[in-house]
């Protein structure tokens, strides 16, 4: 099967690539930058691999890649096929849908425009989710146009009973528009994403490592249902083949109900650090979004869309069960999910307290 990947060089799109690729399917990327899209699988293949060699994922002798792993041809050794272009114009879109049975919507707008790669003309002044409208309804139409049988969509938790966030929300526009071009989309909606580089993991990562005190604010006791990365990659690899309705949507999860002061906890648990904990009463969540933004490095429009999000639990409609038995995984408990997250972090970064 011909598959298409859009977000490649995010955390989902570089874990998924390789797990395709191992499926037999023939894979294409779409990407602004091509050169993230090859940094991306080499540094995620470097967690995966024993000895770092990106060939190592796949069957032996699959790739020519020297001792040092050039990052600038990963792609290229694996046989993914990178296709420049930007999904706001329509940029190689044609190119990069050309005789594609399954494709992959892994993008997601929660940052400043132009942070992470080229700044659209106008984009600016453009809301969060006029962007990510704009970019899935020209997707959706380019995929309908090029006979695309299926589109994978990853969004967001969306519980019933309260108003989402904007970006919660915007994810759920994004997921209606993909429906209503390809009437064969499926959507797969998780919570926290346990994985070494999943950005809303590293976030509580950072603030267990660099602050002297663990600040507890009042979303402390909402409750959510995190995912391990290899488990919600596993799903999503099987989403392109398995039988089910178009338009359907799966909230997908892992076994096990943890409130976010509990993940923060046990995250310190996990690294062994020690953290006076002090609760607060009042969550100020745009300053504390700077706050944490500046101690993680991260960009302040991605913390405060997160912690926007936080006004209840988070939990899915159905059991986690359900989404296993649909797609055949066995899911990893939250405790198994840190330990192998974090373990893959140190093969190739520095993590202790600072």
């Amino acid at each position: 099967m011909r598959v298409l990947v859009t977000g490649a060089s995010g955390f989902a799109g570089a874990m998924l690539i390789p797990r395709l690729l191992a499926d037999g399917h023939e894979v294409r990327a779409l990407a602004r930058d091509p050169q993230r899209v090859d940094a991306a699988l080499a540094s995620q293949l470097r967690r995966t691999t024993p000895r770092g060699r990106p060939e190592a994922a796949l069957q032996p002798g699959s790739g020519g890649v020297d001792d040092e792993g050039s990052d600038d041809h990963t792609a290229a050794v694996l046989g993914v096929e990178v296709v420049g272009g930007d999904l706001l114009t329509g940029r190689g879109l044609t190119r990069a849908l050309d005789g594609i049975d399954v494709s992959y919507y892994l993008v997601h707008s929660m940052e400043t425009p132009g942070r992470r790669g080229p700044q659209v003309a106008g984009s600016g002044s453009q809301s969060l989710r006029a962007r990510e409208h704009q970019a899935a309804a020209r997707f959706g139409r380019s995929a309908a146009r090029a006979g695309v049988g299926r589109i994978v969509y990853l969004g967001g938790l969306v519980p019933d009973g309260w108003t989402p966030s904007r970006h919660l929300a915007s994810r759920a526009g994004v997921e209606t528009v993909l429906m209503d071009a390809v009437e064969d989309t499926v959507a797969l909606r998780a919570s926290i994403v346990i994985a070494a580089r999943s950005r809303s993991f590293r976030l509580l990562v950072h603030l267990v490592e660099r602050l002297p005190v663990i600040a507890l604010p009042p979303w402390r006791r909402f409750r959510t249902q995190p995912i391990d990365g290899r488990d919600l990659i596993s799903m999503l690899a099987s989403a392109a083949t398995v039988s089910m309705p178009g338009g359907s949507v799966i909230d997908v999860a892992g076994p096990d109900v943890v409130s976010y002061g509990q993940m923060l906890e046990r995250i310190a648990e996990a690294m062994l650090v020690r953290r006076p904990r002090f609760r607060l009463r009042v969550s100020g969540t745009p300053v504390s979004a700077r706050v944490a933004a500046a101690l993680a490095g991260e960009d302040p429009a991605l913390t405060l869309a997160l912690m926007e999000g936080l006004r209840g639990d988070l939990l899915p409609a159905t059991s986690a069960g359900h989404a296993a038995a649909i797609f055949g995984v066995d899911l990893h408990s939250f405790d198994g999910a840190l330990e192998h997250a974090l373990r893959e972090w140190e093969t190739v970064e520095p993590l202790a307290a600072r």
